[in-house]
């Protein structure tokens, strides 16, 4: 274990909290309906005329139920918009390869898994998809499901700060704005400053070259530099190359996997500084901000130390170096794939420079415990945040029961109608990874696809079905999801993952939004300072561990110990 390593992650968690400050300003800016940009002049026609294209009034705002409905809507089209593309790949242009069309089950898993944000791949992308696809097909998704997020965010808070009223705003507006102003001029700034760093963008067709020993080498090209810039900013992680960002066509360098990584954290900080802004009260975001660096510092710090204490097994080889390098990029080292594995499933991003299949199985816990809890480490653009508020009102009605007074939330009562749905969000999710994990570890067409015995092998599942669940899209990579039976399983995961907790939080919205606010008195609880936000932290940590426990008893953390007593698989 070296000090170098940990003085990198205290440098990023340093980085993380200057560029969070600068971010949360601007999208204070876009998100405040007031609020006024310097990108007004070029984007404010563009606007209007998405606007007159999609036939939408712009003035007119949404209840609950038709904010969902729109939500709802905009998302069956999308997914069927995909899913006709990689069905008709081969008939389509910028195809230079000749890539056939994909087979049903996986268009259908593809298509649900980028329409809901996850962006889990049961392919090679090189080996699989067109220029066409990539580009019309799967960017297009990582912005617009981004967008959706956010849109869903925007709107709770709405219901937060608004006095008795009876809408939340306007899903097409918020969809429109946050991808115009947010997501569209940040993806092109960093999409040409990977490129100026060596990611590729060309619509060459693929090159053949010959080996020093002689042998044909295909080289696969592509539109690159175009999706690593909002697979990062969106929280996506869908990967333009099989092995993501581990390729050097996509992560060149070390200053390339510190943008990334930053890229990832962006949007999800700023969120909550924000946050703070809109509902005038800054230190609600600081507590809430502060509850997601506790979880993550004490992750990072984990994972960081069971990697560079490595696998005793090696040790007990006499080998010089006994960290474990197993499915890490030379380039990057062991710290930065930690950082680069502990960020990506905080954020729900799904991203990789490095294999978690390989990962040691304390580590491998933490990245698959940080899905489960909800990708609430501060997850991704826009479900990061409403997931963690939801947390925030199941904490403070715990703490109101403790105390025997009616809990309350920025000046609002927390009554049953709210509990219920905040209850339905976190287990709906949690349902799908118990039950699609225990189907898949105890039937043939489940334990078929497994490629390590033992307790790693649950794990593979395990991981699986939380990544679907949770939105995220990572893997450990052991497990042959390409198959009906996960490809069908999965997508359902994902769908309920995402829309099992959207709804939820639009009707805590609409509930809220109706509620008039009251003075705070002398029994309300302060929801501010970093007494709450260790709380928060808390409550957050034990209803997973409750849910989860005996399922990772059985994977990663049994692996763990026998490990440690010398058992290998």
């Amino acid at each position: 274990m070296q000090t170098s390593g940990w003085l990198q992650l205290a440098l990023f968690v340093v980085a993380l909290a200057a560029i969070t400050k600068p971010m949360g300003l601007y999208l204070t800016q876009v998100l405040n309906a007031d609020g006024k940009t310097w990108l007004d002049p070029v984007l404010r026609p563009l606007e209007r005329l998405t606007y007159r294209l999609m036939g939408v009034r712009a003035g007119e705002e949404h209840d609950w139920r038709q904010y969902t409905w729109a939500m709802l809507l905009f998302s069956l089209v999308s997914c069927v918009f995909t899913y006709a593309i990689l069905r008709l790949q081969n008939h389509l242009p910028l195809n230079p390869q000749g890539l056939g069309a994909l087979t049903p089950h996986l268009a259908f898993n593809t298509a649900v898994s980028f329409t809901t944000n996850t962006n889990w791949q049961s392919y090679g992308g090189e080996t699989t998809m067109s220029y066409l696809t990539q580009m019309s097909g799967l960017v297009v998704q990582q912005f617009v499901s981004a967008a959706t997020g956010m849109a869903v965010l925007i709107a709770l808070v709405r219901a937060l700060i608004r006095r008795r009223a009876s809408t939340i705003g306007n899903f097409w507006v918020d969809l429109t704005r946050t991808g115009l102003w947010i997501l569209l001029p940040v993806s092109i700034v960093c999409a040409l400053a990977f490129a100026s760093q060596g990611v590729i963008q060309t619509l060459h067709p693929y090159v053949t070259a010959q080996t020093l020993e002689g042998a044909k080498q295909t080289i696969a090209l592509g539109p690159v530099a175009s999706m690593e810039a909002i697979k990062m900013l969106g929280s996506n992680g869908g990967g333009f190359f099989n092995v993501n960002s581990a390729h050097p066509f996509e992560n060149p360098s070390p200053l390339t996997n510190l943008l990334i990584m930053l890229l990832i954290m962006l949007i999800p900080a700023g969120l909550v500084f924000t946050y703070g802004r809109m509902v005038d009260d800054r230190r609600q975001g600081h507590a809430i901000l502060g509850a997601m660096l506790i979880m993550f510092v004490i992750f990072l710090g984990v994972c960081y130390y069971s990697e560079a204490t490595g696998n005793p097994l090696i040790s007990a080889l006499h080998v010089s170096s006994p960290t474990a390098m197993e499915g890490k990029e030379v380039r990057f080292g062991i710290a930065d794939s930690v950082l680069f594995a502990t960020t990506t499933t905080a954020v729900a991003n799904g991203a990789v420079n490095a294999m978690h299949d390989s990962l040691t199985p304390l580590s491998g816990f933490i990245t698959m415990l940080q899905i489960k809890l909800g990708e609430v480490v501060f997850g991704g653009v826009g479900c990061g945040l409403y997931g963690m508020l939801v947390f925030v009102l199941l904490t403070v009605f715990i703490i109101g029961l403790m105390v025997g007074r009616t809990p309350e939330y920025l000046g609002k009562k927390i009554e049953s109608m709210e509990i219920k749905m905040g209850i339905l969000a976190v287990l709906l999710p949690s349902a799908c990874i118990l039950i699609g994990a225990a189907i898949a570890s105890v039937t043939k067409v489940g334990t078929s696809s497994i490629l390590n015995p033992g307790p790693h092998g649950l794990s593979e599942i395990l991981y699986a079905f939380a990544s679907a669940a949770g939105n995220n899209g990572s893997a450990f990579a052991g497990l042959n999801a390409n198959t009906v039976f996960y490809n069908l399983s999965l997508a359902f995961n994902m769908f309920v993952g995402r829309y099992g907790v959207m709804i939820p939080v639009l009707a805590i919205a609409g509930s809220m939004v109706k509620k008039k606010t009251v003075p705070p008195g002398p029994g309300t609880f302060q929801t501010t300072g970093p007494f709450f936000a260790v709380v928060l932290a808390s409550v957050v940590i034990i209803v997973g561990a409750l849910t989860f426990f005996p399922a990772l008893a059985l994977g990663p953390l049994v692996e763990h110990l026998l490990m440690w007593s010398g058992r290998v698989f």
